[in-house]
């Protein structure tokens, strides 16, 4: 394919390119490799992924109905829509940058994450760690410092929760 699609994607192109599990899978595999990938090889390994079996154990007629529907259809229409780069000299296949348009579109799993479950257990244990320093050595430290410890401690939980807040709503 020569031609390829570099406005924006509608948001109903959007849906109609991931609207088919063989493309939502065949761009999670060029994303998580980084680097182009056989057409050959995305056959073997999308025929594995739907068949739930090793690449080794797949049959011939699994991988040829993959390799042929990606070939015909699948590839073509993501190359079209400037999602991919197909060679058909090399039968390598590539993401362009324009894979970016589709990350509001996609599923939650399939994004990075803040780990605010991580956020928050660190803080309790610096927390409970900050505790049971102040309770050992009781008479050692003044009253006011173990106060200001305390209040930098909530002060460091309402931080996070602030920022876990902006952070959902700013994405919609």
């Amino acid at each position: 394919m020569s031609s390829t699609h570099t406005d924006a994607l509608s948001r109903d192109e959007v849906y109609d390119i991931l609207s088919n599990g063989r493309r939502r899978f065949v761009i999670h595999l060029l994303r998580d490799e980084g680097e182009p990938i056989q057409l050959s090889e995305l056959s073997d390994r999308v025929a594995a992924w739907e068949n739930d079996l090793p690449v080794d154990e797949l049959t011939d007629q699994q991988i040829k109905r993959v390799y042929v529907s990606l070939y015909q259809t699948h590839i073509p229409k993501l190359e079209e829509s400037g999602i991919v780069e197909y060679d058909s000299d090399s039968g390598s296949v590539s993401l362009t940058s324009n894979v970016s348009s589709l990350d509001a579109y996609l599923p939650e799993e399939d994004r990075r994450e803040i780990p605010w479950q991580t956020i928050y257990l660190g803080l309790a244990v610096v927390g409970l760690v900050v505790y049971g320093v102040a309770t050992l050595a009781a008479g050692a430290i003044p009253q006011a410092t173990l106060n200001v410890v305390g209040l930098l401690v909530f002060a460091a939980f309402g931080v996070a929760v602030a920022a876990q807040y902006l952070y959902e709503h700013s994405r919609g």
